[in-house]
């Protein structure tokens, strides 16, 4: 396991605080990668049916159970549009055939509650996963297509360095996936609702 002090946020003044608007004038929103190996990705549109999607994957227990974000249609048909509104987040659908199989969001590490965990780049890209229909879990969608999204992601952003995930350290297959995607276990961090095991991916 990688050590968890190369990143920590430390006690130094300014040394590790988290990066301010100034810090930040000039980056722009995250990325949507173009994938490859027959793969898509897409921005989420909550005026089609991507929201009952959206919607009805976050009920299912296998999710909510992680997320804790068993929200009502409404209530993620105004989130969906805040974060496409706004630079911080975008919200994808990532699957195979024109058929969605996972949600993602992908968002920038350091206008996000984790960069006071560790010290961020400008640049950083974090991705929260979930593959909504667990008939779907356990077959291998998130390793495959990991490095796929990761080395999109470095291509349309040639100053990030860095692709995190923050699983809960309780989701055991979703850590072990990641781990065969790619991305190397740095170590726990305390986030609101969960204690995460921060994980990197670095180019």
């Amino acid at each position: 396991m990688t050590n968890l002090d190369d990143y920590r946020a430390v006690s130094r003044p300014g040394s590790n605080r988290p990066l301010e608007h100034g810090d930040l004038l000039g980056v722009p929103a995250p990325p949507l990668p173009v994938l490859t190996d027959g793969w898509s990705a897409r921005a989420v549109d909550p005026d089609t049916f991507d929201l009952q999607l959206v919607h009805g994957w976050m009920q299912s227990p296998h999710v909510a159970a992680f997320w804790q974000q068993a929200w009502s249609r409404e209530l993620w048909d105004a989130e969906l549009r805040r974060q496409l509104a706004g630079v911080h987040s975008l919200p994808c659908l990532v699957g195979r055939d024109s058929t969605p199989m996972l949600y993602l969001e992908i968002y920038r590490a350091a206008r996000d509650q984790v960069a006071r965990c560790y010290r961020a780049l400008p640049h950083d890209i974090g991705v929260h996963v979930a593959v909504g229909d667990l008939a779907l879990t356990d077959r291998g969608l998130v390793r495959a297509v990991l490095p796929v999204l990761t080395a999109a992601l470095f291509e349309a952003d040639p100053e990030c360095t860095r692709v995190l995930l923050e699983p809960d350290v309780r989701n055991k297959r979703a850590i072990a996936s990641f781990q065969a995607g790619g991305f190397d276990p740095v170590g726990e961090i305390l986030l609101p609702g969960k204690v995460a095991l921060l994980m990197i991916h670095s180019r």
